[in-house]
């Protein structure tokens, strides 16, 4: 045998690149027109089609028809000049069936640096494609009635051209079904469920062409009434939806009588109107009122909003006041509510949870004072404070020798934003002495829709150190391609969903448990209260959990040094 050339070593390597390029992607190779001269058995195994079908063809034998002609444009346009197209692509194949590709396409050059061919590579991404719409159905869609959820009612009201809108009256309808925790309790929650499920199809399929419904959670619904003509008409169809309701439910042999308490509010797009969204919020908050009224009134009936004498208005300027000057008057704390390993039943750390109570209110459910607190501004420096505190309290406990690994507190959007956050985190870590690895920070899923803002903020905090976990994940949308690039340590389960472990919410929790295992992420599930919770949960390798099973959230002289390692570890 002769002495190998260099020219020899050159095809070897070359012929081992096509072969290892044959056996692990999906390759094509065009000329300068797009005409296929070649194709790899991948292609052919995916696309259904034969080579000789494929040969001679362009690639709009597996157009789908899902780009537009605008994107198909821009890959041309990019490959023509001679640079490297990357995306994602949605083909049809031969049977009919659809599949997702991420694709690369290499120009080759002539010295005159005119393409003379083009060479596609391709990997399927069809089932990371699924996820992501699957996903995306569980972030804008209520999982038990298929409409639209108040995530979807946020968009939809952001889509709007309000100046195609102005002079048209408005209408909202703010539902409360009557008597249904009696009917929950008489019936059992599988029948609830189904009773919501078959109310929600009866209230969508009264709506007219542009009418919009969303189910707000529980029992209750919104109706958007777009282009209402008078009062009567709202009445009218208010009438319409309540004989529906009034007909009877047949669930599971069960016969079940219904009836709906109704807000409403009515009101005319002026000229002044700026901000759509800020406009439907405000006549949702109306019609919620109004429908209390109806509730009081001994439900089955329909009341319209008179917000100036409304006295749960009133509680709300008066609660913006006194939120403004909480802080100052020293009338926040701290609860702590355990973080446990579900494999060794030890607590690794706590959750901080803001408390509020006021001199004229009493305890404030964060829930009613959070979205205050950041109406007016306040959250900034009352998020650094929780932040200061927790993270004195964590070394506190560390000195004093409970290892506790973690404190996790929750950020707000708005304070997220704000230009001084990293720099308010570096200092609060310098001055109580903390490990920034101890330090987790919850950020809800909103926050990473805006992904370019987000992403460069969330490189400056993993840079200090600190944890980042996404907080009641599953209700916002999180596009898996961009969540595996961003640097996320930990997603918490909302416990919406574990709340809800029917055959559905089986399925949601351990979809997110799997991905998340998948994508190396640690997975907290919130508001485990039960034995079956828990086993459910371990069973499906969930790695750490939080709810009132182990503690409810506590003062810090009361938190717990263990747990019953064999009540946690026996479930």
């Amino acid at each position: 045998m002769g002495v190998e050339t260099e020219l020899d070593q050159a095809l070897k390597k070359l012929r081992n690149i096509e072969s290892a390029l044959n056996e692990s992607c999906i390759v094509a190779i065009t000329d300068h027109r797009g005409i296929i001269q070649f194709v790899n058995d991948k292609f052919c195994n995916i696309s259904k089609y034969s080579r000789e079908e494929l040969i001679g063809k362009d690639h709009r034998i597996i157009n789908a028809g899902y780009h537009s002609k605008e994107f198909i444009q821009t890959l041309w346009k990019t490959i023509t000049k001679g640079s490297v197209w990357r995306g994602e692509f949605k083909n049809r194949a031969k049977d009919g069936t659809y599949y997702w590709v991420d694709t690369t396409i290499v120009p080759f050059l002539s010295e005159d640096g005119v393409p003379y061919q083009y060479v596609s590579i391709r990997h399927e991404i069809t089932d990371r494609k699924q996820m992501e719409e699957n996903m995306k159905s569980m972030a804008y869609f209520d999982p038990l009635t298929m409409l639209p959820n108040r995530n979807k009612l946020n968009k939809w009201l952001s889509d709007v051209q309000i100046d195609q809108k102005r002079n048209e009256q408005i209408a909202i309808l703010f539902l409360d079904l009557d008597r249904f925790k009696s009917i929950n309790d008489q019936y059992g929650h599988n029948i609830g469920d189904l009773l919501i499920k078959e109310a929600g199809q009866r209230l969508k399929d009264c709506l007219r062409k542009n009418d919009f419904i969303t189910r707000q959670g529980g029992d209750e619904f919104v109706i958007i009434l777009d282009e209402v003509k008078n009062k009567q008409e709202v009445i009218t169809f208010i009438k319409k939806i309540m004989n529906q309701l009034s007909l009877p439910f047949y669930i599971l042999k069960n016969k079940i009588l219904l009836s709906t308490s109704i807000g409403v509010s009515l009101d005319c797009i002026s000229a002044e109107t700026d901000n759509y969204q800020k406009f439907i919020e405000s006549l949702v908050k109306e019609a919620d009122h109004a429908m209390y009224k109806a509730k009081q009134q001994g439900g089955n009936t329909y009341r319209f909003s008179t917000p100036k004498h409304s006295l749960e208005m009133e509680r709300y300027y008066r609660m913006q006041q006194e939120a403004a000057q909480a802080l100052e008057c020293n009338e926040f704390y701290l609860v702590y509510q355990p973080l446990v390993n579900l494999t060794n039943g030890e607590i690794e750390g706590a959750e901080a949870l803001l408390r509020w109570d006021n001199s004229s209110f009493g305890f404030v459910s964060p829930a009613e004072f959070i979205p205050v607190l950041e109406e007016v501004g306040s959250i900034v420096p009352v998020g650094k404070w929780i932040l200061q505190s927790a993270c004195q309290q964590l070394k506190k406990w560390q000195d004093a020798g409970r290892f506790f690994r973690k404190i996790s507190v929750n950020v707000s959007p708005v304070q997220f934003r704000n230009n001084h956050f990293v720099d308010d985190i570096k200092e609060i870590l310098t001055d109580t002495e903390l490990d920034p690895s101890c330090l987790e920070l919850e950020i809800t899923e909103g926050i990473l829709l805006n992904i370019e803002a987000s992403q460069k903020k969330l490189a400056a905090l993993k840079k200090l150190g600190v944890k980042i976990s996404i907080d009641d994940f599953g209700t916002g949308y999180s596009s898996l391609s961009y969540l595996k690039h961003l640097p996320v340590d930990t997603i918490k389960i909302d416990k919406s969903f574990i709340h809800e472990l029917d055959l559905d919410g089986e399925l949601i929790v351990n979809t997110i448990i799997q991905m998340g295992i998948n994508l190396n992420f640690t997975v907290i599930a919130e508001g485990i209260e039960n034995e079956k919770q828990l086993a459910y949960l371990k069973k499906q390798n969930c790695h750490k959990g939080q709810g009132y099973y182990f503690s409810k959230p506590v003062r810090e002289n009361e938190f717990p040094i263990n747990l019953d390692y064999n009540r946690v570890l026996t479930n």
